[in-house]
């Protein structure tokens, strides 16, 4: 299935280089592969080949070369301060399309050298939008997205026991393999102790300091692994929204996994997980696509009112969003939230026989309510 991204990615290169960022085997190779048949003399390096690092290191390719993949460049010393001169030195034919599995977006929080010169794309698992885009008959089959996780492999597979294994192999390779490229990290069984604490708390907040205790390691040391978690699209933080929220809590952040078959928990944890996922794909992608400046955030106060999600573009509210298995009720949290401060509020049910609204919260099929997101 041509991911939608696809016609995006082509365009974007016409005009300047192109950064594709995304879990690992989601699918950013292969896609990579299928833009370079557009191209005459396209060639693909990844810098995990130790003949095509020697390549990349002394940018030894064709002058008639196009288009150039660079896989995993960042994990290359100074990847940046080299793709900076890559391209202000490229002949106007050729193109650079530059993938990886690590955070290669954060370098638009911090000043970089790369600054106006490339266009950001997010490669995420399969999402009931993307599906429905796509015509596929998954498009519906959410207990499918929950159980196996949207990775293609996993997803697409003939089994749920060929999903069990793919998830195996994963686990063992993000863990064993992509920590230690990233960070060189001594101790595994500690790391390997704090992954599983944090599939069985999606959805909670997190206390650095309880799962410390849990793990016999430092909070500072738990703070370190979640980071290069999230740098790995392991997991990803949802933060509380505090602006003019009164007795808001702004601390402890909420995790999700990018794979939801990774969950420990009952269906409604799974659930809550999928909803996270595809409302920050649908955050990506506004913000990939039409430079805009979306949020995915969660609401809490001190006295224990919470919204699991909340959308905030140029950080204003624009949605406010539960997430439940098969309730038609609106939470408490919801109504009191919308009546208080007017946000649009949304509950999505994954169990719905008819959807209604009360009290000014709309009731949304879940199937319906996730095909319509922007990707």
């Amino acid at each position: 299935m041509l991911r939608k991204q696809y016609q995006n990615i082509l365009q974007d290169l016409k005009k300047k280089m192109v950064l594709l960022a995304g879990p690992r085997q989601v699918g950013k190779t292969w896609l990579a592969k299928e833009i370079c048949k557009e191209f005459q003399h396209a060639i693909y390096l990844n810098y995990d080949n130790l003949s095509d690092r020697k390549i990349i290191k002394q940018a030894n390719w064709l002058e008639k070369t196009d288009l150039i993949v660079l896989d995993e460049l960042h994990k290359m010393p100074k990847w940046k301060n080299y793709l900076k001169g890559i391209y202000d030195a490229k002949p106007k034919h050729l193109h650079l399309l530059v993938t990886g599995s690590a955070r290669i977006d954060i370098m638009r929080r911090v000043g970089d050298s790369l600054a106006g010169r490339y266009f950001m794309h997010h490669l995420l698992p399969f999402s009931p939008a993307e599906l429905s885009d796509s015509h596929s008959h998954f498009a519906t089959d959410l207990d499918r997205l929950m159980v196996r996780g949207g990775f293609p492999e996993p997803f697409l597979a003939d089994s749920d026991i060929d999903a069990k294994r793919w998830r195996q192999q994963y686990i063992d390779s993000i863990l064993r393999t992509d920590i230690f490229d990233l960070n060189n990290v001594q101790n595994l069984r500690a790391i390997q102790l704090v992954f599983e604490l944090l599939r069985g708390r999606v959805g909670s907040p997190i206390s650095y300091t309880s799962i410390a205790e849990d793990a016999g390691i430092a909070p500072n040391t738990v703070k370190k692994y979640i980071s290069l978690f999230e740098a790995l699209f392991i997991i990803f933080r949802v933060t509380p929204y505090a602006r003019n929220i009164a007795r808001s809590l702004a601390k402890e952040p909420k995790i999700y996994f990018f794979d939801t078959g990774l969950v420990n928990g009952d269906d409604g944890v799974k659930f809550e997980n999928l909803i996270a996922l595809c409302l920050l794909k649908h955050v990506y992608a506004k913000n990939d696509y039409l430079g805009e400046n979306w949020v995915l955030h969660c609401l809490r106060t001190k006295d224990g009112r919470e919204v699991d999600f909340a959308l905030a573009k140029d950080n204003k509210i624009d949605n406010i969003i539960e997430a439940k298995i098969s309730d038609g009720e609106p939470s408490k949290a919801l109504i009191w939230f919308q009546e208080k401060y007017k946000f649009p509020a949304t509950q999505v049910v994954k169990e719905l026989r008819h959807e209604h609204k009360v009290r000014n919260v709309s009731i949304i099929r879940a199937s319906t309510f996730l095909q319509e997101l922007y990707l």
